[in-house]
């Protein structure tokens, strides 16, 4: 069934490119000629279609959260909608996700025990929805790095739920999965095909889902880290670059080329080793995590804290090696 649905992308993605919806170039972006957008129509078409043929017991508002992402997206990119209708889809997409009770309102933590946030566990969670949305649309800006990084998150994670019972993660990012197992061929090494907001926004709204129902995992500890941790290298990047346009005092909400994956390539790092090296800072988060559920409580913190030092060496080698940063 996965692979049926892998092929089911792939040929949805063969008909955007025919459709020639096309992202055309500018300043902020790396490819230079016209490129077909809205390859993750595939993913999108994939994932639905997958929900209803097979048992997913997904939470009604969650399933039509993404939906609604996703159609917002996709008008976004045919259309290029202003920011605040993508903002406002997000934030209708989260409050139906908690409002279908996915939320976290207790924290499991070594020595200090279970911390129970109460009804701040509702914003807490509607802010990690909105933000890993974003984090994924927001490294979507290179052949294959951000499909290629919610491949191998999704398949960790579904590797991961399933032995921890968590059926909804696991067929839900399995599903996942067979979306963009079928469009990233499409897409690396040379794009054929941009995933657009309608894939990128859909795919960073299913993982952050997907963080909130591992969450719940109560045989493990802090689990709430167990997609942070997956995705590790693309919310270090997107968390970093927000601090560092605020210190500049930057306006936040003008388009810029300052991720480190784009000061990487201006600073002549190959696109695609940029692309690959992000896909093992995603295998490094699914070893990591496979170790940070075996090992006692008290040793778990080591795990994510590790996980920060690969993040501090690619920091320091991009910001040595890009040349000044100026506006577009």
């Amino acid at each position: 069934m996965l692979f049926t649905l892998a092929l089911f992308s792939a040929t949805a993605v063969r008909g955007m490119i025919a459709a020639g919806l096309m992202d055309h170039p500018d300043p902020r972006k790396l490819h230079r000629s016209p490129i077909p957008k809205a390859g993750g129509v595939g993913i999108v078409a994939a994932f639905i279609l997958g929900v209803v043929l097979l048992p997913v017991a997904a939470p009604p508002g969650v399933i039509v959260g993404a939906t609604a992402v996703a159609v917002v997206s996709f008008a976004d990119d045919l259309w290029d909608w202003p920011a605040a209708a993508k903002l406002a889809a997000q934030l209708f997409a989260a409050s139906l996700a908690v409002g279908s009770g996915l939320y976290i309102q207790v924290f499991h933590l070594p020595w200090l025990g279970s911390i129970d946030v109460g009804p701040w566990g509702m914003a807490v969670t509607m802010l990690w929805l909105v933000f890993a949305t974003n984090a994924v649309n927001f490294m979507d800006g290179m052949n294959g790095l951000a499909a290629g990084t919610a491949l191998i998150a999704s398949l960790f994670l579904a590797l991961i739920a399933a032995s921890q019972g968590g059926w909804f993660a696991y067929a839900a990012a399995m599903l996942l999965a067979a979306g963009l197992l079928g469009f990233l061929p499409f897409n690396f090494p040379r794009a054929r095909i941009f995933m657009g907001d309608v894939g990128s926004q859909f795919c960073g709204f299913m993982l952050a889902v997907l963080g909130v129902a591992a969450a719940r995992f109560d045989a493990v500890e802090m689990s709430f880290l167990i997609v942070p941790m997956l995705l590790a290298g693309l919310l270090w990047d997107v968390a970093f670059t927000l601090v560092r346009r605020v210190i500049a005092g930057e306006n936040l909400a003008r388009a810029h080329r300052g991720h480190l994956y784009q000061l990487a390539q201006r600073g002549g790092v190959d696109a695609r080793a940029v692309a690959m090296l992000h896909w093992g800072f995603a295998a490094c988060g699914g070893a990591a995590v496979l170790g940070f559920i075996a090992v006692p409580n008290s040793v778990k913190p080591i795990f994510p804290l590790a996980l920060l030092l690969p993040q501090l060496w690619w920091t320091i080698y991009v910001l040595r090696r890009a040349p000044p940063m100026t506006e577009p």
